[in-house]
């Protein structure tokens, strides 16, 4: 069936979709790119049904799904990106995991997030994490969902694996504590580099928002607050996504390293 008109009830349920509300309302999200659609699928979402413009492209290979054609101007006009791929899949959402999950589970290396506002940063943290083999992703009092269309692209699909929880800050700092982390604080006044951090053996690393930083009281409760060591002439600091991205990379070394000498 060729949908035209945008009175249809699927057409309205992608809009109500491009917003946080309506997302968390339906409990569904939107993908609109065959690699994002695809790792979501490994990671066992479910798609609702498919809007396709054959205009635009061919369908999605090796997918089933109840798929509804559309006309272009009609996509174009429902499509979040400006050079869509062609099709709308719409996904089951699943619950947030919480500090239950996290309890249940083995985490020797972890990363907080605190307070992050910006889509892009908190999707490039969740693809750096899982390239630097962070064992779970503590998500602390951010605002925005995980299944932000920016969140989805930015994170190259890492933002579908089962290793993201959702704790306030109260929870996170005391799970940390409970379960005998190392705290380690991001922090641009830290009192040594991250080359001098000690990243082992079971440590968390705490990166604050990309305006104001951590909350005072991560900083107060760390064991440790690092910095990346700075010799530009007007730069003092980096982009969240890039600090957060070195500093695991060097608990990832760390995490070698100790390998190698055991």
């Amino acid at each position: 069936m060729l949908i035209t008109s945008p009175q249809n009830s699927k057409i309205k349920l992608v809009q109500r979709l491009r917003g946080k509300r309506g997302r968390q309302r339906e409990a569904r999200f939107l993908i609109d790119y065959e690699r994002d659609l695809q790792r979501a699928l490994q990671c066992g979402y479910d798609i609702d049904f498919v809007l396709h413009c054959p205009d635009l492209a061919p369908a999605p290979g090796g997918i089933e799904a109840e798929t509804h054609q559309v006309t272009t101007a009609l996509f174009k006009r429902v499509s979040y990106r400006e050079n869509p791929d062609g099709f709308i899949a719409v996904l089951r959402s699943k619950p947030a995991k919480a500090l239950a999950a996290l309890e249940a589970r083995v985490v020797h290396h972890a990363i907080a997030l605190v307070g992050l506002a910006v889509p892009g940063n908190i999707g490039a943290l969740l693809r750096s994490a899982d390239a630097a083999g962070i064992d779970a992703v503590i998500v602390v009092d951010i605002a925005i969902d995980l299944y932000n269309p920016n969140v989805i692209r930015s994170s190259t699909g890492a933002c579908f694996l089962d290793n993201i929880y959702v704790l306030s800050g109260d929870e996170a700092l005391a799970f940390l504590k409970r379960e005998g982390f190392q705290l380690v604080a991001a922090d641009a006044a830290g009192g040594r580099t991250l080359y001098e951090a000690d990243f082992q053996p079971k440590t968390a690393l705490a990166l604050g928002a990309e305006d104001r930083g951590l909350p005072q009281v991560w900083i107060d409760r760390a064991d440790q607050v690092a910095r990346i060591p700075m010799k530009g002439a007007v730069s003092d600091s980096l982009n969240v996504s890039v600090s957060g991205a070195l500093m695991m990379y060097e608990m990832f070394r760390q995490k070698l390293a100790s390998r190698q000498k055991g």
